[in-house]
């Protein structure tokens, strides 16, 4: 005996599989294209955590892996290339806030959720360079099809220089660094003084500047061969650390947007202290007479 269905309801439920068996398919696809893979995070604890051990930004995008067709271009003609690669190799921490129809925990979606509303992120895909901080740099919405080539030329204005391939006392002497203690003891080892860049913790403004001012070439140039440098953020409790940083900056909070540059030689006093706001020949010109005045000091 045979039992024949309704034509209607065949239709509906062959779509219902269809659908059910393409989102599988999508699902696998996606994880296949390695979206939270090959050196991509997704936890954005783990990013923050790892930005504040090395000092590099986090590059953050924010996708939507089965149902977004302008995420899936992004990532085929930007972060699978070997341009972006080579680009993001000791400079970013890469994260990945991927908000699926299918295929993650509710507790997931709802961690992930928090950092696009924390961030302000409203459409996908969206892009944002985080500060070791957790403030916001700069960001970006949308993909509008450029070459992988020029969309990371519109980050690199925005970063510190980084370097995380130098070792040893010599190397780091180098380096923009991220605390005061490690300048303190790179500064003794290296016999430079020490440049403090401090800004108000999660000042975007502010990071953007001393982002600027460090990818200036006549700044980097002077700092590279007479200080060790360091961009510390205020921190806002009150710790020790806390507390010296604020005998440096003789202030208990910057103002908004506002940058203090500091050249002391133990981390605790300063012996001169410029307003980051100006123009970065003046800051160059303003170094430039301390050293001098040391000179002729030590003479």
């Amino acid at each position: 005996m045979t039992t024949t269905l309704p034509c209607r309801w065949v239709s509906i439920e062959f779509f219902r599989a269809s659908r059910l068996l393409a989102g599988a398919i999508a699902l696998v696809c996606w994880a296949g294209a390695g979206w939270a893979a090959d050196g991509w995070l997704t936890s954005y604890n783990d990013a923050l955590a790892a930005a504040e051990r090395t000092g590099r930004p986090i590059l953050t995008v924010f996708t939507g892996s089965d149902w977004c067709l302008h995420c899936r271009k992004l990532e085929e003609k930007v972060l699978h290339t070997d341009t972006f690669a080579r680009w993001a190799e000791d400079r970013v921490i890469l994260l990945m806030i991927d908000l699926p129809q299918q295929g993650i925990s509710q507790e997931e979606r709802q961690a992930r959720s928090r950092v696009c509303i924390k961030y302000g992120v409203r459409s996908f895909p969206s892009t944002l360079l985080i500060g070791p901080d957790g403030g916001r740099i700069t960001g970006q919405s949308g993909y509008t099809g450029q070459s992988a080539e020029a969309w990371v030329a519109a980050l690199n204005g925005h970063l510190p220089p980084l370097a995380g391939k130098a070792t040893g006392p010599a190397g780091e002497a180098d380096e923009v660094l991220s605390s005061l203690d490690k300048a303190v003891e790179t500064a003794r080892d290296a016999k430079r003084p020490i440049l403090l860049m401090v800004s108000r913790r999660g000042d975007a403004e502010a990071t953007t500047r001393v982002a600027s001012l460090i990818n200036d070439p006549e700044f980097e140039s002077l700092t590279r061969d007479h200080f060790v440098v360091a961009s510390v953020p205020q921190a806002a409790d009150a710790s020790p650390k806390a507390a010296q940083l604020d005998d440096l900056v003789g202030s208990a909070e910057l103002a908004a947007d506002g940058v203090e540059l500091i050249v002391t030689d133990d981390g605790k006093t300063p012996l001169y202290t410029q307003s980051g706001a100006q123009p970065p020949h003046r800051i160059v010109s303003g170094l430039r007479r301390f050293l001098a005045a040391r000179q002729t000091v030590r003479r």
